[in-house]
């Protein structure tokens, strides 16, 4: 089984993982994540996150990175060999979930899955009326709250 080190900006690496262990609690040893804090040193991050990836102890690892050319990415792009592991930029959570669900599969595969994970968990959502509303229309500035 492939493992899943995500390294992001603090605390959402460890944000996405809590997120993914609500949906697949079994998933926890095969998920790892690296929250890059804003004062910490770049090799104090890599240190860190090559201790995940012993401890994550597979063949093979998908890393997820927040934002391309920032620090958490680029410590990841110093883990990156592109055979044993693949680094794909601008981890969500449905790219994750997606990641976790096929991490069964070969790694170029997975990458695929992920980024098509992450682009379709994106979408414009329309307006509806809330459902205890009967349609009626008020002026732009009025805002109808519900609690």
């Amino acid at each position: 089984m492939i493992g899943i080190l995500i390294i992001a900006h603090a605390p959402l690496a460890t944000a996405l993982r809590e997120c993914a262990l609500h949906v697949f609690p079994d998933c926890a040893s095969g998920v790892l994540a690296i929250d890059v804090l804003p004062n910490d040193a770049p090799e104090v991050s890599l240190a860190d996150a090559r201790r995940a990836m012993d401890q994550l102890g597979c063949e093979e690892v998908l890393l997820l990175s927040d934002v391309f050319g920032a620090t958490p990415c680029n410590v990841a792009q110093q883990l990156n060999d592109s055979v044993h592991t693949r680094l794909v930029a601008g981890a969500n959570l449905p790219m994750l979930l997606r990641s976790v669900c096929y991490r069964h599969e070969g790694l170029d595969q997975l990458v695929t899955r992920a980024q098509a994970g992450g682009t379709q968990g994106v979408m414009s959502v329309g307006s509806t009326a809330p459902q205890n509303q009967t349609g009626k229309r008020h002026a732009p500035s009025h805002h109808d709250h519900q609690q």
